[in-house]
């Protein structure tokens, strides 16, 4: 248990260490540009001695700042590669506390904490959905509702389905605004069947695991996310 334990703690800092900056840089195009010359972006050779000094200086910083940030991402993909299979590993370790020997995979959402409550780690799955053909069955019965409901129906009700069907440019809908009319709770028997047939149209077509790291905000209660997007930084 104690070597179990050891590796779950060292082994994304190792990953880390061994596979830091220390690779060759990579070259941006497949053609080979001969000594002397630079590509332009239309693909010709240009001799750099007809490329003006502030445009030299100015590709050779994009090219070390871009390297530096592939450089970043792979380590960051390193890291949680490593981080998801020392939780997977963890959550194996407790269960056997209790005499479970399998969980079934990876699969759902875990929150972690240091033993002080400083930190927290959450493992958030997140299925992607899609809808099949019987999504047009459940508009037409949603039509059919209203066009029933015309003398007494709510316009915000109305206003809120017509906006729940809308596709966008690539004519999908928006999975949150079709799950939310399940959620309105209206009795009528041809809006119940409408609402069946959406949840029979749901498919689970994959998923993605998230993984987020929080610090407590002094003694509160609150949790600051730890930002691994360059932008929040």
């Amino acid at each position: 248990m104690q070597k179990l334990l050891y590796r779950i703690g060292s082994r994304c800092l190792t990953n880390l260490l061994d596979n830091n900056i220390k690779q060759p840089m990579e070259t941006t195009m497949n053609t080979a540009i001969p000594d002397g010359f630079k590509q332009d972006q239309k693909g010709r050779m240009v001799p750099v001695d007809l490329v003006k000094p502030i445009d030299i200086a100015r590709d050779d910083l994009v090219a070390e700042l871009v390297q530096g940030a592939k450089l970043v991402k792979e380590n960051i993909a390193r890291f949680k590669a490593a981080a998801m299979g020392d939780i997977g590993a963890f959550i194996e370790l407790s269960a056997e506390k209790y005499g479970v020997k399998k969980l079934g995979g990876n699969k759902g959402n875990v929150t972690l904490y240091s033993f002080d409550g400083r930190y927290k780690i959450q493992r958030a799955v997140a299925d992607h959905l899609i809808f099949d053909e019987r999504l047009q069955v459940a508009k037409v019965l949603v039509d059919e509702c209203i066009h029933n409901w015309t003398e007494g129906s709510s316009s915000e009700i109305r206003a809120l389905i017509d906006h729940a069907f809308q596709v966008d440019q690539e004519g999908k809908v928006n999975t949150s605004r079709i799950l939310g009319l399940k959620r309105l709770d209206i009795k009528d028997a041809k809006w119940r069947e409408a609402m069946q047939a959406i949840t029979d149209a749901m498919q689970v077509v994959g998923s993605k695991t998230y993984l987020r790291f929080y610090e407590r905000v002094g003694e509160s209660d609150q949790y600051t996310p730890i930002a691994l997007d360059i932008a929040a930084l």
